[in-house]
This record gives C-alpha cells, structure tokens and sequence, in this order.
C-alpha cells in the first residue's frame, strides 16, 4: 500500500504491474488484427476491405461487451480493494449471465442475416458476399468472446492481469498459425481466403474461452471464500451495476454507433479508401495499446484507492495519470511520423490507396494526443469513481452534433475529397478535451461506491 503522501515512484511502482499487461494484452489482439489485415491486403484488396467492414457488427458487440466489463470492473475494483470477495463473486455471476445472453443475440444474427448486416455498411455485392460468409462462420465466435473477457475482466481487477494477457498472448499466437496456414496454404493445406481467417478466428476464441474458463475454477477451489447468494432481481449489487453500466452503455454505443457510422462514410469512398482506413486503424491501434493499458490500469489502481476510502490519495494518483496522458499522447504522435514511410514500404496497398494511406497516418498523429487524455480520463479515471455519465453526453455532443452532420455534408452533399473528409471525422478526440479538463478539475468523480452490507 501507498505511504499518506504518495510520490510519483510509488505512483509507477503501483501502476506497472495493472497497466504494462493490459497494454501488452491490447497489443497483441491488435497485433492479431493487424496480421490479418497485412495477410488478406496480399492476397486480395476486396478480401480486406470486405472483412473490415464485416467485422463492424462485432465492433458493435465489443461496444455492449466494453459496457459491461467497465460497469462491472467499476464495483469489482472497489469491493476487491475493500477486502470483500464475497461481493466479487457475486457481481462476476450475474455479469455472466447477461453477457451470454447478449452474445446468444448476435451469434444468431450474425448467422441469420449476414447479408443484411453486409448490407449496412456498403453497396458493393462482391464485398457483401465476402463479407457475409465471414460472418456466418464467425458467428459462434461471439460467444465464446463473451465469455472469456468477462474473466478475462476478473483477472484485471483482481491482481491476476499477467494471467489474462498469457491467455490472449496464446490466443493470439493461435489465431496467427492457423491463418497463415488457411489463406497462404502452409504444409499442404488448400487456400481458403477469407473463410481461412473466420475458421482460425472460431479456433483461438474457442481455446482462450476454455483457457479462462479452466483458471477461473482452478482459482475459485483455491479460495478460502463464502459465496454470498442472493435474488439476482432484488440484488443490491445487480442495481448498483446497472446504474454505474447503462450510462457506459449509452456512452459506448454514442461513440460506438459514431465510429461505425464513420466506417458507413468511408465505405461511401470507395475500396481504396476502406482498405487505407483499414491499415492506418490498425497503426494507431497498435501504438495507442499504452493508452488503453494506462486507462484501464489507472482505474483499477484509483478504484482500489477508492474502495479503501483513501481520496486524497486518489486525487494524486488521477493527476499523475493525466499528466502521463499528455506525455504519452505526445510521443506516440512523435512515433507515427517517424515510422509512416515504412509503413507506406510495406503496406501492399494500390498507389492511390498507398496515397490516402500516406496523409491518414499523419492525422492519426495528432488524432492520438486527444485519444490518449480521453481514453484515460473518461475510458479509466471517471468510470473508477461511479462517473459513468460525462462520457455519454460529450461524446453524444462531439459525435453526433458535430462531427457526424459534418461528415455526411461532405461525403453526400459538398463532395469532398478522401483526405477532406477523414479530417473531418478525425476531430472529436480534440474537440472532447476542454470539456474533459474542466470535468477532472471539478473532482466529482472521486467517490467510494461500495457498500457495507449487501
């Protein structure tokens, strides 16, 4: 535990161990994606673009999925920080049961109607045959996804976050062979394109699910704890999850809903414009994984704080995240300038893609400044105190107000160019940060929201 007046080493050694393996866990899935993107642009650019847009359907599902896992790690950081594990086990239970419930919806959707789902996103046909068929193979993949991140989440908030990214690492590392063999044929094995991916991505879900699943009992024979049973219906933990995760909710399909609607935009433009879209998404993931392991790990450590009752503590330790924020931000932008011809080398896109490409990645370089404050301050540091709210109405204002009018004016009414627009829909991360700034300065979101008795 942290002495009363906290330095910043302290800071560090608190933080390292939460955040250094959930940014390394974000790297690899986005490592993993990126993998397929650089694979399915050398064999076929309609082959990416069709998987990119397909899997915006289980974008949407990551946006319920995220909600959950935040609301959830909102009371399970507090109440482990308390010492109460009665109250963990209990709210992992229920988040469980929803979980599968809403993965069950999009398995049979993504199995029913992929057309239609294809449909949303693009006009081309041979990109919604394409991408139909990918989901309707991946479609059992959604919930073995479910599954094995909200363990995934328990891992994070428990001080187990090396286990969770030793079984996304495997995962991942299973996704890589298996599709590598599929769509290049390795070790006689015939060419299967895009089915290849969705197969290897069914396989590696299927092993980390059963992985989590295996720890998470191990784990519970190992634990000297009295589960606490109660009527899920009447539980004051249930209620108290789904006030702090509906406004996550309504937060992530804003910005969710936003992002997507993005993507419709850019689908608009044509393959040349997705397939760069695609790859410049994939950069600035990989490099703002830091970002979303200092989120998620900052607010692990606050809502531990939080849980203790220690405020003034707490109030350090959101400062220190922001400032480190700022920094980190500033030097990933620094980072995508430097690296951008390599990747414009080696990216195996079209000469006019190739040239979208190039001026993509120098807006994702300040795109990523705004990012990594929001992502800490709203994806990490408010959600930890119960603050779930904000995030909903500034994204609902930038987004939907601003952002997505502009953007719709230029594709279907002014007709700008590819550049013009992806600008334009690159400016709400920028647009949030004044009003983020005088929200962390109000300090509301500093509150102990655990209970007594439950």
């Amino acid at each position: 535990m942290m002495a009363s007046e906290p330095t910043f080493r302290d800071f560090v050694r608190q933080l390292c161990p939460l955040a250094l393996p959930i940014a390394f866990q974000q790297f690899v899935l986005v490592l993993s994606n990126a993998f397929d993107v650089f694979m399915l642009a050398a064999v076929d650019q309609n082959a990416l673009s069709a998987v990119s847009l397909a899997t915006q359907f289980q974008f949407i599902f990551d946006l319920f999925l995220m909600a959950f896992t935040i609301g959830s790690s909102t009371l399970i950081a507090q109440y482990w920080g308390k010492g109460d594990v009665g109250a963990v086990q209990q709210v992992i239970t229920f988040v469980m049961r929803h979980t599968i419930a809403l993965s069950a919806v999009f398995a049979v959707l993504a199995a029913a109607i992929p057309h239609l789902l294809m449909r949303i996103t693009t006009n081309d046909n041979v990109l919604i045959d394409l991408g139909s068929h990918y989901l309707a193979v991946t479609s059992l993949a959604f919930v073995l996804i479910g599954v094995s991140q909200i363990n995934l989440c328990l891992f994070k908030n428990t001080g187990r976050a090396r286990t969770g990214t030793i079984i996304s690492a495997a995962g991942v590392a299973l996704h890589i062979v298996v599709s590598a063999t599929l769509l290049l044929g390795w070790f006689g094995m015939p060419r299967f394109g895009v089915t290849g991916v969705a197969i290897s991505t069914v396989v590696s879900r299927a092993v980390e699910c059963a992985w989590s699943c295996w720890k998470v009992r191990q784990d519970s024979r190992h634990r000297n704890a009295v589960r606490r049973t109660s009527n899920p219906a009447m539980s004051v933990l249930e209620r108290d999850y789904w006030r702090y995760t509906l406004p996550v909710l309504g937060n992530e399909i804003i910005w969710g809903g936003g992002f997507a609607t993005y993507t419709v935009i850019m689908g608009h433009l044509g393959t040349d414009a997705v397939a760069a879209n695609s790859v410049a998404n994939i950069v600035k993931d990989l490099l703002v994984c830091l970002c979303a392991g200092l989120g998620s790990g900052g607010g692990i450590l606050l809502g531990g704080i939080m849980g203790r009752g220690d405020l003034a503590q707490a109030r350090h330790v959101g400062r220190w995240l922001c400032r480190s924020a700022l920094a980190l931000g500033t030097a990933i932008g620094a980072v995508i300038l430097m690296i951008r011809p390599l990747v414009l080398h080696w990216s195996l896109l079209d000469a006019r893609a190739n040239e979208y490409l190039s001026g993509m990645l120098l807006v994702c370089a300040y795109y990523v400044v705004g990012k990594a404050l929001n992502s800490i301050t709203v994806g990490g540091i408010f959600p930890a105190g119960g603050d779930s709210r904000f995030g909903m109405v500034c994204d609902a204002v930038t987004i939907w107000a601003i952002v997505i009018p502009l953007g719709m004016l230029a594709v279907f009414v002014w007709q700008l160019p590819v550049m013009a627009v992806y600008v334009i829909l690159n400016i709400d991360e920028l647009l949030k940060i004044p009003a983020v700034i005088a929200h962390y300065r109000t300090h509301r979101w500093l509150r102990n929201v655990t209970r007594e008795s439950v």
